[in-house]
C-alpha cells in the first residue's frame, strides 16, 4: 500500500500536471486516417455510429491504463520486463513489428501533410518541398532538446487545442442535431457492418497504448503516481473520443443525404463542406487537419523508434540516443515512401499490403502481452488487472483477433487481388490517403 502522505501529496498537484502522456497517446490516435474513416461514415451513416466511438474508446483507455501502471510499477523498460518474462527473441519480435507498422503509417502522415498544402499550393514540387522541410523540423525536434520529453508535451498540448477549436468551430457552425447525435449513442444492431472494424480500428490503436508506458516512464512517474497514470489515461480517452465525435458529428450535419459519399481524403472533406461554411470555415478545417496529421506524424514515428529501440536492448529513455536515431529512421522511411508517391507515381500497394500482413499478428500479440504481464503479480505486485480489466481487455483481444482475421480473409485478398488486375496509376495526396485508410482497421 502507498503511504498516506505520499498519496496525499499526489492528490494536491495541480490537475495539468497530472496529464501528459494520454494527451500524446491521443496525437497517435488522431491522424489523416481517422479523420477519413470517421469523416466518411459520419457522410454516408450520419450520427447511427457515434456509439462504436464510445465502445472503441473504452478498449482503448483499458489498454492505456493498464500501460501506464506498468510503466510507473516497473522499475525498468518495458523491453527489460519482457526479456525478463520471456527472453530476448519476444522483446525483439514486439519492437520490430511495432517499427514496422510506425514506418508504414508514417507515409501515410506524410502524405496527410501533403494533402493539406495541396489543398492551396497547385505545386507538387513545392508540396513535396514543404514534406522534407517538416520532416527535417521533427528530427531537428529529435536532437535539439535535452529534454524531449517536456517539448513534446507541450506540443501535443497545443496540436490538440487547436485541433478540438478547429473542428468544433465548424461543427457548431452546421449547428447538428442534438437528439440525433444522443440516439447515436446507442448501440444498434442495425449498424453493424464491416464498417464498424474500420472505426474501431482507428481508434483502438494498440501500439499507442503500449507506448504509454514509456510516456509514463518519460515523464518521471513511479508507483506513487499511479493513480495521476490512470486520471491521465482516462483525459486521453475522452479527448480521442471527443475529437472523433466531433469529426464524425461534423460530416453528418453537412454531407448526409442518404445517398453514398466518397470522400477522397480529409481535405475532401473540408472541399465539401466548403459550401456551408465558406472558405473560411475550410481553412480552419485544414489547420485542424494539419495539427493531426502532424502530431500523429512526430509521435508515430517515436512509438516505433523507441519501442524498437528497447526491444534491442538499445535503450527506451527521451535522453537516449538510440531511439532518437530509430525515430529518425522511422522518419526517413516515411517520407522517402511518401515522396516516391507524390513525385515518381511509386505505387504504394506493396508496402500496405506488407504493412498489414505483419499487423494480422503484431496487433494481438502486443495486446496479448500487454495484458499478460498488467495480469502478472510478480510485475505488477498490488496494481495487477482485477477482474473487470481483464474481462474488458479480453474482449478488447477478441475485437483485434476479429479485425485480424477480416484483414487476413477479406482486405489483403481483395487488395492482392486488385493490385494484380489493375497497372500503377499516377498518385497524388488525394489518391494516397484513401490507400492508407481502406483497410484503416489498423491505422496504416
Amino acid at each position: 500500500m502507498p503511504d498516506e502522505a505520499s498519496t496525499n501529496v499526489e492528490q494536491t498537484v495541480a490537475w495539468y500536471r497530472r496529464i501528459g502522456p494520454g494527451l500524446i497517446t491521443a496525437c497517435v490516435v488522431i491522424g489523416p486516417g481517422s479523420i477519413l474513416v470517421s469523416s466518411t461514415i459520419g457522410a454516408n451513416k450520419g450520427y447511427t455510429m457515434l456509439w462504436v466511438v464510445v465502445v472503441s474508446v473504452i478498449f482503448m483507455l483499458v489498454y492505456m491504463t493498464m500501460s501506464a501502471k506498468l510503466g510507473a510499477v516497473s522499475s525498468v523498460s518495458p523491453g527489460d520486463v519482457v526479456r525478463r518474462k520471456a527472453g530476448r527473441p519476444l522483446a525483439i519480435l514486439l519492437g520490430c513489428i511495432v517499427f514496422i507498422i510506425a514506418a508504414a503509417f508514417q507515409s501515410g502522415n506524410n502524405i496527410g501533410v501533403a494533402a493539406a498544402f495541396e489543398a492551396f499550393i497547385d505545386s507538387k514540387p513545392i508540396v513535396a518541398a514543404l514534406v522534407v522541410v517538416f520532416n527535417a523540423i521533427a528530427i531537428m525536434f529529435l536532437f535539439l532538446f535535452k529534454n524531449l520529453y517536456r517539448m513534446m508535451e507541450r506540443l501535443m498540448m497545443f496540436f490538440v487545442a487547436m485541433m478540438l477549436v478547429s473542428f468544433a468551430v465548424n461543427l457548431f457552425t452546421l449547428k447538428p442535431d442534438p437528439v440525433a447525435m444522443a440516439k447515436g449513442l446507442i448501440p444498434t444492431t442495425s449498424t453493424i457492418d464491416i464498417e464498424l472494424l474500420g472505426l474501431i480500428g482507428t481508434t483502438f490503436v494498440i501500439s499507442g497504448a503500449f507506448y504509454q508506458a514509456y510516456l509514463v516512464q518519460q515523464k518521471g512517474w513511479d508507483a506513487k503516481q499511479v493513480r495521476s497514470g490512470i486520471i491521465d489515461a482516462r483525459v486521453g480517452a475522452v479527448i480521442m473520443a471527443l475529437i472523433t465525435i466531433i469529426l464524425m458529428s461534423t460530416a453528418a450535419a453537412g454531407l448526409y443525404t442518404g445517398s453514398p459519399v466518397t470522400l477522397a481524403d480529409p481535405v475532401a472533406v473540408a472541399e465539401a463542406l466548403e459550401p456551408t461554411f465558406g472558405k473560411s470555415g475550410k481553412i480552419i478545417f485544414c489547420v485542424g487537419i494539419f495539427c493531426a496529421a502532424y502530431s500523429s506524424f512526430l509521435i508515430n514515428s517515436m512509438t516505433g523508434g523507441f519501442i524498437v529501440s528497447d526491444g534491442f536492448g538499445l535503450g527506451s529513455g527521451a535522453r537516449d540516443r538510440w531511439p532518437r536515431i530509430m525515430t529518425t529512421l522511422g522518419l526517413l522511411t516515411g517520407m522517402v515512401v511518401a515522396l516516391a508517391a507524390l513525385v515518381l507515381n511509386f505505387d504504394r500497394t506493396p508496402t500496405i499490403i506488407a504493412a498489414q500482413a505483419v499487423t494480422v499478428v503484431g496487433a494481438p500479440l502486443v495486446a496479448g502481452v500487454l495484458l499478460w504481464l498488467a495480469s502478472s503479480k510478480d510485475v505488477m505486485g498490488e496494481h495487477v488487472n482485477g477482474p473487470v480489466t481483464k474481462v474488458f481487455a479480453g474482449i478488447g483481444l477478441i475485437v483485434l483477433l476479429a479485425m485480424a482475421a477480416n484483414t487476413a480473409f477479406v482486405t489483403l485478398p481483395a487488395k492482392i487481388q486488385q493490385y494484380r488486375e489493375s497497372a500503377p496509376d499516377t498518385i497524388s495526396p488525394s489518391e494516397a490517403i484513401p490507400a492508407v485508410a481502406t483497410a484503416a482497421a489498423w491505422e496504416i
